[in-house]
């Protein structure tokens, strides 16, 4: 980034006198280093992705700081990590046990499981980019060694109380916590380490993504685990009794008019630009109408136009593909495609993967996933002048920004984020809200989702 600020920084100026938020709300990507991780990381997938058959032996002992700090070192071995596991809202990661802020703008190990294993942890949300059908760029699909889940014996036992863990839910406050799990877990993991150099989107002179970066949420991670087996499993229960006790009172996402139930069990978006979805008690199609009626209804703003723009990429009905493609399920398996060329059109030959887990996600939480979700792809696909090398700092800041804004509008009195961070509040003054919720913002995005300026 040239400017050294989230190009979104001014979007709330004057537009949210009756909330009253100020200029601040938009969070700061501040002085974020341009091509992702720091430390003088080069190259790209195409450089560090031609992994070989795993080292034979015993794994490779290491940290997840190790790992951060030169990922391409690690690619296509067997390790062994001590860490710190979370499921968040658009995060199924890997924190250092010891040291959580490895001084990375991204400090986590993205994790998978092998192809097939039907695990039930996951984020509740998911966006990967890769080539489309009509891509004309040139790709190489590394080649990956075969990983098997350990499910045997005692390995099994760990494996399925692991998983287990990390996908129940917190459900205790009266307040909307979007994407909130009940548990982080420290455990003993092994399994193949996938690596790029550099994480960051590549672009042409147009501005158009011709290099997919590396995994997990916006590609934005330079190592991904997939998983072999796991030991040594610790919950630790996450303290959600600040948030929930503030919370009191409140409501699950009030003020709509679409009804008690508006996504019970739709077939998903038939047209437009979205592809898969519905079932299992969740209707897409409905969770995009209500993100696109909730920005109509908001008044003429800079947050507005934001919404509306976020909303937009799923299209409509009647429109050919807009490249962005919506599913349903927890998006936490590796598969050998995701790194091949997509099966699909795209008007600019980049195919945009949402992924929605419909047991973490339901009525108005996952009207605030579509806005979020669609506000990564606006800016991933038409970044601000001085942003297209913008960190995921920056660009989950500007996220939570759309969805606490479409929150406050909708008339949702809270919104708590992954770890008990309050990020809404009605009952905050009007002199406050701002700070507090930049203050929020910051804590979250560096102690629970791992990422730094």
């Amino acid at each position: 980034m040239t400017s050294g600020k989230s190009g979104k920084r001014y979007l709330i100026l004057a537009c949210m006198i009756s909330f009253g938020f100020g200029c601040e709300l938009y969070a700061q990507a501040g002085a974020a280093q341009a091509g992702g991780q720091a430390g003088g990381q080069a190259g790209g997938q195409a450089g560090a992705g031609q992994a070989g058959a795993p080292q034979a032996g015993a794994p490779v002992d290491t940290t997840v700081c190790d790992v951060v700090k030169k990922p391409e070192a690690f690619d296509g071995k067997i390790v062994r990590i001590k860490g710190t596991v979370f499921a968040g809202f658009d995060e199924f990661a890997i924190k250092d046990a010891t040291d959580p802020n490895c001084g990375y703008t991204v400090n986590a190990i993205w994790l998978d499981y092998p192809t097939g294993t039907k695990g039930k942890a996951g984020p509740a949300a998911l966006l990967t980019i890769q080539p489309a059908k009509g891509f004309t760029g040139k790709i190489t699909p590394p080649a990956r060694a075969v990983v098997t889940l350990d499910r045997t014996g005692d390995k099994g036992k760990d494996f399925k109380q692991f998983d287990s863990l990390l996908a129940q839910k917190h459900e205790k406050g009266l307040d909307m916590c979007l994407g909130c799990t009940r548990y982080e877990v420290t455990a003993t993991l092994v399994g193949r380490l996938d690596s790029v150099a550099d994480a960051t989107l590549k672009r042409d002179a147009a501005g158009k993504i011709v290099g997919f970066g590396g995994f997990g949420n916006m590609n934005a991670y330079p190592a991904r685990l997939v998983l072999e087996s796991v030991t040594d499993v610790t919950p630790k229960e996450i303290d959600f009794s600040k948030s929930d006790a503030e919370t009191t009172g409140g409501a699950k996402g009030g003020g709509n008019d679409y009804g008690a139930n508006p996504y019970g069990g739709g077939a998903g978006y038939n047209g437009g630009g979205m592809g898969g979805g519905g079932g299992n008690g969740i209707d897409l199609k409905g969770a995009v109408a209500a993100a696109q009626k909730g920005a109509d209804a908001m008044a003429a703003s800079p947050a507005k136009d934001a919404a509306e723009k976020a909303a937009s990429v799923y299209g409509k009905a009647s429109e050919h593909s807009t490249g962005v493609f919506v599913a349903n399920g927890p998006a936490n398996e590796a598969s050998p495609n995701d790194e091949n060329l997509g099966a699909k059109d795209s008007p600019d030959g980049v195919q945009f993967n949402c992924t929605f887990n419909s047991d973490r996600l339901q009525g108005d939480s996952l009207t605030r996933a579509v806005l979020h979700m669609g506000e990564h792809v606006t800016e991933l696909r038409d970044p601000a002048k001085g942003n297209e090398a913008a960190p995921a700092y920056a660009l989950e800041s500007d996220a939570w920004v759309v969805t606490s804004v479409g929150a406050a509008f909708a008339g949702q009195k809270f919104l708590t984020l992954p770890g008990g961070y309050l990020i809404w509040d009605s009952n905050w003054s009007v002199a406050d809200r701002t700070d507090k919720m930049t203050a929020v913002l910051k804590d979250f995005l560096n102690n629970e989702a791992a990422l730094s300026q």
